[in-house]
């Protein structure tokens, strides 16, 4: 029985899944939207939203704690100077995750996850010349 068993595996074995979600999570932070398969994004969400709670803290010990998940230091200092800041007053729910459809070649379900409220100059500019 799998009770009490959350989690995808995503094909992958205990070592290589770590990686890929800690690979995912460098990447969101850095880029603070990333384009990958549905399930992918999930797993990430799960991974990624108790790092920024964390984040909110901003003492020494969140710090460490979230080191040992992303061992990048300069990703850490990213998430606890310019991405934790934007949710103090938010109590969960930092990411969105938008579904595009079916890619091509396997037809795999493709998604972007992002950051809420993390607005780009450029993309709210295009919405407001295309409602025009």
């Amino acid at each position: 029985m799998r009770h009490k068993k959350k989690g995808r595996k995503l094909g992958r074995k205990v070592g290589n899944r770590r990686a890929l979600l800690m690979n995912l999570a460098l990447q969101i932070i850095t880029h603070k939207r990333i384009k990958t398969t549905d399930s992918k994004a999930k797993e990430l969400r799960m991974f990624i939203e108790p790092l920024i709670t964390l984040a909110k803290k901003n003492d020494v010990h969140s710090r460490r704690m979230v080191i040992k998940k992303i061992p990048d230091k300069n990703i850490v200092k990213i998430l606890f100077d310019d991405i934790a800041p934007n949710y103090i007053d938010r109590p969960g729910g930092y990411t969105r995750i938008v579904k595009l459809g079916y890619r091509d070649n396997d037809r795999a379900p493709v998604s972007i996850i992002e950051f809420v409220d993390m607005v780009d100059v450029s993309s709210s500019e295009e919405k407001d010349s295309s409602t025009s």
